[in-house]
Parts: C-alpha cells; structure tokens; sequence
C-alpha cells in the first residue's frame, strides 16, 4: 500500500527524514553541566539558547535534564506535541537545525515513530512548560549512516520547549449525517477506532471539490493555518481500490495545512470542526492532475474518509 502522506506535505525539518545546516554560532569554549554542554545564552523557556560544545566523551544512553519544569500535563505516548527546539553535534559549535528562527513550532505524535528514537523517549513523561536538555547517542539518533549534515555516528544534543500536548482520540464522533446523494460515496459511522467503510458508487465522479460532514462534532473550527492529526482511508474513484490508510499502521498523521500540497485535501478539511469525520472528493484539478504520483494514475479523482481527531 502506497504511503500518501508523503506525498501532501512540503518537506520540513522532520527529524526522521532531513536536516538542515545553520549559519548560528555555538559557544566556541567547552563547558558542561550536568553530563551535558551547557547552555551559555538564552537559558529561558521561549528563549532561543545557545550550546556549549560537549567536553569529554558523550553519554553513550539517552540522557534527559529539565532546564526548567512547566506546570502542565504530564505528556504520554499518544500524544500530539508542538514543541520548539534547536539541535547540535556534541563535538560541534554551531547548530545544524533550530525552530526558533522560523517562528514555527514542529509537530509530532509521540511514540507513533515519526520522529528519532531518542525524541520519543526523552519527551515521554515530561510537562507541558518545560525545556529540557536532551543528549542522544548514535543508536537512538541517526546512526551509522548520519543525516544531511549530521555526521555517522554523531551523538546529538538538542533543547526542546514543550510547548503544547494534545490527547488524541481514537475516532470521530458527532451526530451522523444524512449521505443521501446516491452520486457520492458512502462511510461508515463506526466510532471504535477501526477503519471505516468507503464504497465508491459506479457512476461519473463531480468535477467539483466535495467536502461534506459524516459525523459532525461541536469542536472547534480548523483553520488554513492549523496543523491537524488525521487518521484517514484514501481510495480511487476509478476502481474504488483502497490505495493508502493510516489505519494500517495504527499511526495517525500529522498535516500542517499550510504546508500540504495537495490543494483538495487541505480545503475539504479547512473550515471543518475538529473531531468531525469528512467525506472529501478531490477531482484532478485538486489532486495531482496530469502527474502520476507512486503510482496512482494521472487525471485520478481521489476519495478520502478524513477523522479530524486533533489540532495542535
């Protein structure tokens, strides 16, 4: 089954797939405290910090230190994080990566494997509020094989502000709607978690984006800026194959909306409220057009059951 989510985002720093270099300088003198380089400027949650190069041979496990404790909740596997955070090699002065200068928080479900090892272990069990100091070892990070700019086998220490953690639901829920149009695509109501049914009728597909409620909830209304969590089931108008799901995986998705490029998807969830299940009928011009993407034939109309379960 091919996976789509790939396809719909604007690649950004995702902490499993890229890295980007830094024209930020680091503390140049080495200086630890407590196992980790220090932090020498801009010590303050919300503050963009600066690193002190490690001294010495770098912990060879995971080794977490809170700066400074939040009041929040406790955060757990499962949960939707926005976090800020900047990232240094132990044995280097600058940063290969930081939010902070974007101005733009990065998502991520935790423990759903989507960003490295040492980032699901090392955020589990902190509070909301909190900055923490987190030094990852190669077997937890990138490894033998590095990333971009990070070396093979580097060890990785980054300072993360947990901004926000969402609980996420295991479905959809809301008063059902009426699918009478006998044109369009019908979907299951089940609330339990499971993949609901998509049956694709065997008629013409509309020539216009659809985006209609299947079960409506009272939450609140998703903008075009928001970054949303998803499970969906996506099919082909064409045959009615199932060609992608979040379900398989057990791993729901993250979309910043601002970020998707698949421009059906994005406006049939926009304007939606947040725990809602979605009917989305995305033609060519919405979807990928004349391109053929992993597969999936040009001039494809797309069909998406999409359970809004989260904005972060």
């Amino acid at each position: 089954m091919r996976r789509l989510a790939g396809l719909l985002v604007v690649p950004l720093l995702l902490l499993t797939t890229a890295a980007c270099g830094s024209d930020d300088k680091g503390s140049d003198s080495g200086s630890m405290k407590n196992g980790l380089p220090a932090i020498t400027a801009g010590e303050k949650f919300g503050e963009k910090p600066t690193l002190s190069k490690g001294v010495g041979d770098p912990p060879k496990s995971l080794k977490v230190n809170v700066i400074s404790e939040g009041t929040g909740p406790v955060t757990k596997k499962g949960d939707a994080l926005s976090v800020n955070y900047l990232g240094q090699e132990w044995d280097e002065t600058t940063p290969f990566d930081n939010s902070f200068d974007r101005k733009q928080p990065f998502q991520l479900t935790l423990g759903a494997g989507q960003v490295i090892q040492g980032w699901d272990q090392g955020l589990e069990g902190q509070k909301v509020g909190s900055r923490v100091e987190i030094g990852i070892p190669p077997q937890l990070g990138y490894g033998p094989q590095g990333q971009g700019d990070i070396k093979p086998n580097a060890t990785l220490v980054f300072v993360v502000d947990i901004l926000k953690a969402v609980t996420i639901p295991k479905s959809a829920t809301g008063t059902e709607v009426a699918q009478d149009n006998k044109d369009l695509p019908k979907v299951g109501v089940n609330t339990d978690g499971k993949q609901p049914s998509l049956t694709v009728p065997k008629t013409d597909p509309p020539t216009k984006l659809v985006s209609n409620y299947v079960l409506e909830s009272k939450g609140e209304v998703v903008k075009a800026t928001d970054t949303v969590v998803v499970n969906y089931v996506a099919a082909l108008w064409k045959d009615g194959k199932v060609f992608d799901s979040t379900y398989t995986t057990g791993k729901p998705a993250n979309f910043p909306l601002g970020q998707l490029t698949l421009k059906g998807l994005k406006d049939g969830i926009t304007g939606k409220k947040v725990g809602s299940r979605v009917l989305i009928v995305a033609p060519p011009s919405e979807a990928f057009g004349d391109q053929e993407k992993q597969g999936i034939p040009k001039n494809s109309t797309l069909v998406f059951a999409v359970d809004i379960l989260a904005k972060v």
